[in-house]
């Protein structure tokens, strides 16, 4: 991805969702615009303006996967440097309401023949640790998910 991505050169702050049913994670496999490689990672993307972590995080599902949510506790928090990309990343726990299955979505901020998602996937937890998970640091909890922790939690 050049330069001139719609993700670059600004601070972004993005939320992501763990989703995880039995002993599987739901990942979707995309060309990473900051390393240009095939990466595996949860849903998720930019907050707009005005707009809530609990709104965007729902919207980003039902763009990117295709399916409502729920968002429930805050239990990761990623920082990306690499210029020119810098980006805040927030991970939270959600759980898939109804009994849809997830489907490929897409990016709007993207054209249709750039979009990055290629394909998703409920991927078992004891083969997390041989994709190319991003951001790695998510590694060590989907790994141990029983024992996760938890950092904040939605009040309403």
């Amino acid at each position: 991805m050049s330069d001139q991505s719609p993700f670059s050169h600004r601070l972004r702050l993005r939320v992501c969702g763990l989703l995880v049913e039995g002993n599987t994670v739901l990942l979707v496999k995309l060309r990473s615009p900051v390393i240009d490689e095939m990466v595996w990672t949860p849903p998720g993307g930019e907050v707009e303006y005005g707009e809530s972590l609990e709104d965007s995080l729902k919207r980003e599902f039902r763009e990117e996967v295709q399916i409502e949510i729920q968002p429930h506790a805050l239990l990761h928090v990623n920082e990306l440097i690499k210029d020119p990309f810098h980006a805040v990343e927030l991970y939270f726990e959600v759980s898939r309401k109804g009994n849809k299955e997830p489907e490929i979505g897409f990016d709007p901020e993207l054209e249709e023949g750039d979009q990055l998602i290629k394909d998703i996937e409920w991927v078992p937890m004891g083969e997390v640790a041989n994709r190319n998970i991003v951001p790695p640091s998510l590694l060590p909890m989907l790994i141990d998910w029983p024992n996760r922790s938890t950092a904040v939690t939605f009040s309403k």
